[in-house]
């Protein structure tokens, strides 16, 4: 009955992450930042944003966790998983604490400054790290699909 556990956990977990990534990725922004003025959307998403890594840093701790729990119950052959999750554990950490944080810093300054020249050289420095933010989020996505593929090769029907 715990193993049974275990893999829900891990199952749940993983497909709340990774669906989330996929809804917000590719429904929730785009449709925010169509409906919404660039500016109001950009604030609606930077609120959204610690809630969706805090799921992210959940997820994947639980992910984790449980396969670690199943490898050493032997039931699983979960190395390939535990290094990919691992990958993707990391790079949502860096991209919620490091990137995340230096982007909402940047952001709280092209809204300060009056001056136009000086927004636009912020707004690049913007976007520059929102482009690194962005193929982190993909990184974490390809890889918690491949993770998901691995776990679909496993299970027995």
């Amino acid at each position: 009955m715990l193993i049974t556990i275990v893999k829900f956990a891990y199952l749940m977990s993983l497909i709340i992450w990774i669906g989330s990534i996929i809804f917000f990725s590719f429904f929730g922004a785009p449709s925010i930042f169509k409906v919404l003025d660039r500016e109001l959307a950009g604030k609606v998403v930077g609120d959204i944003f610690p809630k969706y890594w805090m799921i992210g840093y959940i997820c994947s701790a639980t992910v984790l966790g449980s396969l670690f729990l199943l490898r050493k119950y032997g039931t699983e052959n979960t190395m390939v998983r535990i290094v990919l999750v691992s990958i993707m554990l990391f790079v949502v950490y860096v991209a919620g604490l490091g990137i995340g944080t230096k982007a909402k810093r940047i952001k709280a300054q092209m809204y300060a400054t009056e001056d136009t020249e000086m927004r636009e050289e912020i707004r690049k420095k913007f976007m520059k790290i929102h482009g690194i933010s962005m193929a982190m989020n993909m990184t974490t996505l390809l890889l918690g699909v491949i993770t998901i593929f691995i776990t679909a090769y496993h299970v027995k029907i």
